[in-house]
């Protein structure tokens, strides 16, 4: 019996080539073939480093059917690697359907670490990294991004998000109406490469920034926020979190205060009135 392949989930530089690791460039060169969202891109990376790899396009248009193909390849004893344009494949990138699909057939899956714009803005913008969450990118449309900024405005952890060029101002200024300009926040931009740079310490000074500085808003954007500051308001944002949770998982005015009563050992009565204010809109904008 044919021994399993494997896949590689191969981290690659997001600017700087020379940010790659050795064990990165052995696996490349060793494999069968290497799996790529642009291969012309991918190229000229192996070209750089001399490394003549059988590249196989693989993105979202046609994960599904090239996935598939890929699959028995790598049944049938084959080991390939699977590589983004930048940074560490699957992070706010498609894949993770076929990633599942790879397991749950019992082909091995190993991770070969690497570059990360999430990690590398947060290790240099010196906001708290203890906890953080990443949204990936934004809605596109005003509406949509601002109903998902306003459901994090309460978030005790740091928040990184990745946003375009054309968006960023947009973007910033939905950030100043849900947090205020005070609020801190870093945009780091074209990390790694000749003109990269850390901007602002508050969302009024970034935002001032680049519509001063329109020729600045371009290149890879890493959009981070401080966490809200815990002013003895912590349970209270809690409560009305949950309470906004529940109704709009149409849950009952009545049933939401009982849940809510329940997990914070609140009186009833107090929740109810609580929930039916937010219920119609009088602590919600």
């Amino acid at each position: 019996m044919q021994a399993q392949g494997e896949l590689f989930v191969v981290a690659t530089p997001i600017g700087n080539l020379a940010d790659i690791t050795q064990r990165a460039l052995e696996v490349l060169a060793s494999v069968d073939w290497v799996a790529a969202e642009d291969t012309r891109h991918t190229r000229r990376l192996l070209n750089h480093y001399g490394i003549k790899a059988h590249l196989i396009s693989l993105h979202a248009h046609n994960e599904r059917q090239r996935g598939e193909q890929l699959l028995e390849r790598l049944l049938q004893g084959e080991r390939g690697a699977l590589v983004s344009d930048a940074g560490t494949p699957l992070i706010s990138d498609p894949g993770a359907v076929w990633i599942a699909r790879l397991r749950q057939a019992g082909v091995r899956v190993t991770p070969i670490p690497g570059p990360s714009a999430l990690v590398a803005a947060l290790s240099a913008a010196g906001l708290p990294t203890d906890r953080f969450a990443f949204e990936g990118f934004l809605p596109a449309k005003s509406g949509a991004r601002r109903q998902r900024l306003a459901a994090l405005r309460h978030e005790p952890r740091t928040l990184v998000f990745y946003e375009a060029p054309h968006r960023l101002l947009a973007t910033l200024a939905d950030m100043i109406e849900i947090w205020g300009g005070a609020h801190a926040c870093v945009v780091a931009r074209e990390l790694t490469k000749r003109h990269e740079s850390f901007v602002g310490e508050t969302l009024d000074e970034v935002l001032s920034h680049f519509q001063a500085h329109p020729d600045q808003v371009r290149g890879e954007l890493v959009v981070l926020l401080g966490p809200v500051k815990d002013d003895g308001r912590a349970e209270g944002v809690r409560v009305e979190r949950l309470i906004c949770q529940l109704l709009e998982a149409g849950v009952s005015a009545k049933t939401a205060a009982g849940i809510v009563a329940e997990t914070f050992g609140l009186p009833r009565n107090r929740v109810y009135r609580q929930v039916q204010a937010l219920k119609s809109g009088d602590l919600l904008q």
